[in-house]
């Protein structure tokens, strides 16, 4: 699946906020290593190594796109492309960072344990991912996708995101795989969008709408996006000076070694 760093940055500041929370909660002390993995556009590893200053920091992402952009923006870092679920990188990290990844990458029964261990003793994971596709705005991509001629060839789009676990399954699977202590919680934001719902819209060209997009030729993104959006527009009614508040749930891990 291709992505766009130019895309997933239109919304910078809204998408760093949780980044902020989550690497304020890395109780991990003396850090020399940390990568960020599944770096996307460099905005995560700049917060990450403003966390640990000290720490050699790198990242590594499977969009050439994406580590374009975080080149450019970071000169001075290591970007690799690779895969995050074939990285053979033993480590040892002091920290890992997984910030709006980890929901791409299947068989987190196996994932969330290597990771653990790639981690020095008393290093942490801090990993972050969306939980919202009980939210309208995701509702309506299956809807929308199963509703019109494009319903063939978007059969499998809405199995692009792995098999979503609670709370419970990751502090249990961790805690079993050896992590000293787990810390879970999920927060709900709440993002103020100018724009209507074309903002909405916007926010998702950038990520969850990418494999109900790729399959289609120009025509039909149109035409999907246009039906999505007059959904979006009444799952999301604008304020009268054209804001609309997006609700977006996210679950956050730290596991500790």
């Amino acid at each position: 699946m291709d992505w766009s760093a130019a895309q997933y940055t239109r919304f910078e500041d809204e998408r760093n906020r949780p980044i902020r929370d989550l690497l304020a909660r890395v109780p991990t002390a003396d850090v020399k290593r940390a990568a960020d993995i599944g770096c996307g556009p460099g905005n995560s590893t700049e917060l990450l190594r403003a966390r640990f200053p000290k720490a050699a920091v790198t990242g590594m992402d499977s969009s050439p796109d994406m580590l374009a952009a975080a080149r450019k923006r970071l000169p001075d870092v290591r970007f690799d492309l690779g895969d995050i679920a074939t990285w053979s990188d033993p480590g040892p990290y002091d920290a890992l960072l997984a910030n709006a990844v980890l929901q791409w990458v299947p068989d987190h029964a196996t994932l969330m344990p290597v990771l653990l261990h790639k981690l020095a003793p008393g290093g942490s994971l801090a990993v972050q991912m969306p939980d919202n596709l009980d939210e309208p705005s995701h509702r309506l991509m299956r809807e929308t996708a199963s509703a019109g001629p494009w319903a063939d060839a978007l059969k499998g789009a809405a199995s692009a995101r792995t098999e979503r676990h609670d709370a419970d399954w990751y502090f249990r699977t961790l805690r079993e795989a050896g992590a000293s202590t787990v810390d879970v919680w999920r927060t709900t934001y709440f993002h103020p969008l100018t724009g209507g719902a074309g903002a909405v819209v916007e926010w998702f060209k950038g990520s969850g709408l990418r494999p109900f997009l790729e399959p289609l030729d120009a025509g039909e993104k149109t035409d999907f996006l246009g039906r999505y959006q007059e959904g979006i527009a009444q799952a999301y009614p604008a304020l009268p000076d054209g804001t609309v508040l997006l609700p977006f749930p996210r679950l956050f891990i730290v596991a500790t070694r």
